[in-house]
């Protein structure tokens, strides 16, 4: 991710979130701190998935366990100013899918997440329906 300059345009994701920051969300150098960037990329995930399940009805509601989640850290962030997130999916696999995310305060690129998301069933992993691929597709990150 960390090589990926095109990752770091907040014009590529199709997904778009502003959330304020907290006091608690600072360490003692006044930075937002590691915890705090991960909770950011945690509420951008869930809020896509909610986004999902409002505007595309047509999907039901798919459950969606994280599998894997890593982090680059770009620069610094700072409290009280917010932070805009920006999500894309990268691909999408069988019962999972990718997700790409990217951090941005004051219009530059302080972090990037990719997720792994596996659609669960009753009894574990379950195939994704066509209806939720193409849906997921057309949150698309392209290069």
């Amino acid at each position: 991710m960390r090589n990926d300059p095109w990752r770091r345009e907040a014009g590529r994701y199709a997904f778009q979130l502003k959330v304020d920051t907290r006091f608690a969300d600072m360490d003692p150098n006044r930075h937002l701190n590691n915890s705090a960037i991960a909770r950011l990329y945690e509420e951008a995930r869930v809020r896509f998935h909610m986004h999902l399940r409002e505007h595309h009805r047509e999907i039901g509601h798919p459950h969606f366990l994280v599998a894997r989640v890593e982090i680059d850290y770009l620069d610094e962030g700072h409290y009280p100013t917010p932070v805009n997130l920006g999500l894309g999916v990268i691909s999408v696999g069988g019962t999972s899918y990718r997700l790409g995310v990217g951090l941005f305060q004051n219009d530059r690129c302080i972090g990037l997440s990719d997720g792994v998301l596996v659609h669960r069933g009753e009894k574990g992993p379950a195939p994704i329906p066509d209806i939720l691929r193409a849906t997921l597709e057309s949150y698309a990150l392209h290069a």
